[in-house]
C-alpha cells in the first residue's frame, strides 16, 4: 500500500504544491488502491481513471508551468451517484436509471471541475438515496472496511467506505436524514450537512428537495472543511441557493477551540435505546470538553420524540412528488408489455420493475399521506411537528452555543439484520433527521470504538443556521485532543482490509 492514500487531503495538498509529489503519483496511487481493494468494498458504481489521470497530468504541466492554481488542485476525489455528471452513468443506485448519461452536471461537480480536482468515479447509495444501510442499492451493498460483514452507513454507504478504505481522500455525499453523519459515525469518518441552501443541490437527483443537502465527506475536520469551501456559495440555478457568504471553514478549523463554549445535551437524545458503547464513548467525549475549558448544559426538545414520525410523512410525500418524473417516458428504463398497451400500463410496467422495494414502500406512503383525505391529517400534522422541531431548536441555542448528541444508537450492524424491519431500519437515523427537518448544519466526527465490537462510535455536533463554522471549530478541537490521547488518527485503528 502506497504511503501516500495514507496521508489527508491537506497533508497531499502541501506536498503536491511544494513539488515533492505530482498529482498523477496521488492520483494512481488511489486508483492502485481502488484496485486492489474495490471490488471487496464495492465502494463504486462507475470509475473514471482515464479521464481522473487525464486531469492529474493537465494541473502537473501547469504546475511546472508555473501557473497559480485552485487550493485543492490535482487533489482526488469521489462523487456520489445521485448528482449529474456528463461523461460517467448517473444512476442514483436504481434499475430505472441504468446506464443513463446527463446532458449536463450538478453545480457542485462543475465546481470540482473548476478546482481542477481528478474525479475518480461514481459512489454506490441505496436507491434513490432511501436508505441508512447500503442494502437497498439495486447494484449491491458496500461494505463497511473496519468489518466487511456489516454495513458502512446509508444512504451515502459508498462516500464513507471509499474514504475509510483509502480509495480517496475526499468524497461528496447527500444528507436527506443523516445519509452523510450517520456513515461517517459507522465507519471513522468525518461527515458535514452544510446548512440548508448553502451547497446548490442542482443537478442532485431529489429524494426530498425541503431535506436534502450536499456535503463533504472525509477523514479529518479540515480535510472536510476545505472541500465545503469549494462547493459552497450561491448559485443561481437553484432558488433554495443562499445568497450570504458563511465565511471560511478551512479558518475555522484551523483556530479550532471548545472553551468558554456551552454545549447543549439534547435530552431526548442521551441515553435510552443507544447502545452501551456508544454511550461509553461519549460520555467519555463530554469529559474532555469540559476539561477543555467547555460548558455542558442540557437542553430539552420535547418535539423530537415525534421527528422520526413526522419525517417519515414528509419525505415520502415529496420522494412520491419527485420520482413521479420517472414515467418510461421521457428518460430512463422503458418497459412496454405484450400487445398494445397503454402510456399508463407501460408506465405501469416500468415502475414495477425499475423501483426497488424500499422505493415502492415511499411512494406508496407518500402518495397516501398526499391523498384527499388524508392530505391534513398526515402530511398537513407532519408539517407542524416539523415547526415545533424547528422552534425547540431555536430555544435550545438560547442556551447553548453548540448541541451535542451521538451521531447513531448503535455501530455499525451486520448485513441483513434490519432488511425486514424497515422501523428499526428508520430508527438509525434518530438522532440526525432533526438537524434536517430544521435546515441546521451538523458533523459528526469518530470519538472511538465501541467496548462491545471494536466498532466506530461518533459525535454529533449542531450549529444554529447559517454557522457553520462552529462546527469545524469546535470538531477539530475535539479531534485534536482524542488524537493526543491516541497517539494517532482514528481511522489507523482500522484494520487493513484482507482481500482475497
Amino acid at each position: 500500500m502506497s504511503e501516500l492514500i495514507k496521508k489527508t487531503a491537506a497533508e497531499l495538498v502541501a506536498l503536491m504544491a511544494k513539488g515533492e509529489v505530482s498529482s498523477v503519483e496521488v492520483t494512481q496511487a488511489h486508483i492502485d488502491q481502488i484496485n486492489k481493494v474495490g471490488d471487496a468494498v464495492h465502494s463504486f458504481l462507475f470509475t473514471s481513471a482515464d479521464s481522473a489521470l487525464a486531469t492529474a497530468k493537465e494541473v502537473d504541466r501547469r504546475r511546472a508551468a508555473g501557473e497559480k492554481l485552485p487550493t485543492l488542485a490535482g487533489l482526488p476525489i469521489a462523487v456520489k451517484d445521485n448528482l449529474a455528471t456528463t461523461d460517467a452513468p448517473t444512476t442514483a443506485g436504481s434499475k430505472i436509471l441504468e446506464g443513463w448519461i446527463s446532458p449536463y452536471d450538478a453545480t457542485v461537480v462543475t465546481k470540482l471541475r473548476n478546482e481542477l480536482m481528478p474525479i475518480l468515479g461514481k459512489t454506490n447509495l441505496d436507491e434513490f438515496a432511501m436508505g441508512s444501510s447500503t442494502e437497498f442499492s439495486a447494484y449491491g451493498p458496500s461494505k463497511n472496511p473496519w468489518d466487511l460483514t456489516r454495513i458502512p452507513g446509508g444512504s451515502g454507504g459508498g462516500s464513507s467506505s471509499v474514504v475509510a478504505s483509502f480509495q480517496a481522500p475526499l468524497a461528496i455525499g447527500s444528507d436527506t436524514g443523516g445519509s452523510i453523519r450517520f456513515p461517517g459515525a459507522v465507519t471513522g469518518t468525518v461527515g458535514t450537512k452544510p446548512t440548508y441552501g448553502a451547497v446548490s443541490r442542482y443537478g442532485l437527483i431529489a429524494l426530498a428537495s425541503s431535506l436534502d443537502q450536499i456535503g463533504p465527506v472525509a477523514r479529518n475536520v479540515l480535510d472536510a472543511a476545505y472541500l465545503q469551501d469549494v462547493i459552497a456559495g450561491h448559485d443561481p440555478y437553484d432558488s433554495t441557493s443562499l445568497t450570504q457568504s458563511l465565511g471560511s471553514m478551512v479558518e475555522a478549523a484551523k483556530s479550532g477551540s471548545v472553551k468558554g463554549k456551552k454545549f447543549g445535551l439534547i435530552k431526548q437524545l442521551a441515553g435510552e435505546g443507544f447502545q452501551q458503547g456508544v454511550k461509553n464513548r461519549f460520555a467519555e467525549a463530554i469529559q474532555l470538553i469540559t476539561e477543555a475549558g467547555g460548558e455542558i448544559v442540557e437542553v430539552d426538545c420535547p418535539s423530537f420524540d415525534y421527528a422520526i414520525d413526522a419525517y417519515y410523512l414528509i419525505l415520502p410525500a415529496e420522494a412520491s412528488s419527485n420520482l413521479a418524473k420517472f414515467d418510461s417516458v421521457r428518460f430512463g428504463m422503458r418497459v412496454t408489455p405484450e400487445g398494445n398497451p397503454t402510456i399508463e400500463k407501460v408506465m405501469a410496467a416500468t415502475r414495477e420493475l425499475g423501483f426497488g422495494p424500499e422505493v415502492k414502500r415511499r411512494i406508496i406512503l407518500g402518495t397516501y399521506a398526499l391523498s384527499a383525505g388524508s392530505f391534513d391529517k398526515f402530511y398537513g400534522a407532519a408539517l407542524k411537528v416539523r415547526t415545533l422541531i424547528q422552534r425547540d431548536f431555536d430555544n435550545a441555542f438560547s442556551k447553548a452555543d453548540i448541541l451535542i448528541s451521538p451521531t447513531a444508537p448503535t455501530t455499525a450492524f451486520k448485513f441483513g439484520e434490519k432488511v425486514a424491519d424497515p422501523l428499526a431500519m428508520y430508527l438509525n437515523d434518530i438522532a440526525t433527521i432533526p438537524a434536517n427537518l430544521a435546515g441546521i448544519p451538523g458533523m459528526s466526527i469518530p470519538i472511538g470504538l465501541a467496548d462491545e465490537d471494536n466498532l466506530p462510535v461518533g459525535i454529533q455536533f449542531l450549529a444554529p443556521n447559517y454557522q457553520d463554522a462552529k462546527l469545524y471549530e469546535v470538531g477539530a478541537a475535539l479531534e485534536g485532543i482524542l488524537e493526543g490521547i491516541w497517539g494517532k488518527r482514528m481511522i489507523d485503528f482500522a484494520p487493513n482490509l484482507e482481500v482475497k
